[in-house]
């Protein structure tokens, strides 16, 4: 169990994304090692570790037995986003179901077009690793996580740092109570296949490089959720 305040860990783990944004690393980069980051960062490795395991759970690294720690994403795009959050979580949490859906549709689809001409071999990993997270998922929770996580992959294949941190907005409002209870009454089998089904259409068309196929796949995507949404809201 960590024993250091939550504030604390949050810091240490920003100077280690910092750390390695000067270093020029990058999603897919190795980290030092904690012995390393300890020893640059002058604090103790058991402190490195406990930082480290909150990246790992927020799914900014990735560890790999033998291999070591990998960056998930951009740590110049984390560093600004949880600064853009932290400033703006107010406004996150207020907006309706409807305005997420509207800033989603206005995003997403326009984001296929930088995803069709950035992702790396890393992004298409990582996207078809929350597919399979997604597709084996049972409960409403890990189907919920693992759909989060495959948005969030998605934005982070454009490589356009001001369009992740816009979407970190919009990632902070899906984890919002009302949204959160809307789309629970949504969920079924039946829905779950289907978005499935969707995700994997946006994901072939991006690796098709093909943006016109996958910004219709996100759109017709996006509209799906929108309606089943607004049904859950008239139970």
């Amino acid at each position: 169990m960590r024993t250091m305040s939550s504030e604390h860990l949050q810091k240490v783990a920003g100077n280690v994304l910092s750390t390695a944004a000067r270093e020029g690393l990058r999603a897919g980069s190795r980290l030092p090692t904690e012995r390393e980051l300890a020893s640059a960062l002058k604090l103790s490795r058991t402190t490195i570790r406990n930082a480290m395991a909150l990246l790992e759970e927020e799914g900014v690294v990735s560890r790999e037995v033998g291999r070591g720690t990998f960056l998930r994403s951009d740590p110049r795009v984390t560093t600004i986003a949880n600064y853009t959050v932290t400033k703006l979580s107010s406004l996150a949490t207020d907006v309706s179901p409807s305005d997420v859906m509207v800033a989603r549709q206005l995003i997403e689809p326009a984001a296929m077009v930088s995803i069709v001409d950035n992702a790396t071999i890393h992004d298409f990993d990582e996207i078809e690793r929350c597919l399979i997270g997604s597709e084996n998922a049972t409960d409403y929770e890990d189907v919920e996580m693992w759909d989060l996580a495959l948005h969030r992959a998605l934005m982070r294949a454009s490589h356009n740092l001001l369009l992740e941190g816009m979407y970190q907005l919009v990632d902070e409002a899906r984890q919002g109570e009302i949204w959160g209870s809307m789309k629970r009454l949504s969920d079924s089998e039946e829905r779950r296949a289907m978005y499935r089904l969707q995700h994997r259409n946006i994901a072939e068309a991006l690796r098709d490089r093909d943006s016109r196929r996958a910004q219709e796949a996100m759109q017709a995507h996006l509209a799906n959720v929108e309606v089943n949404l607004l049904n859950s809201a008239q139970i």
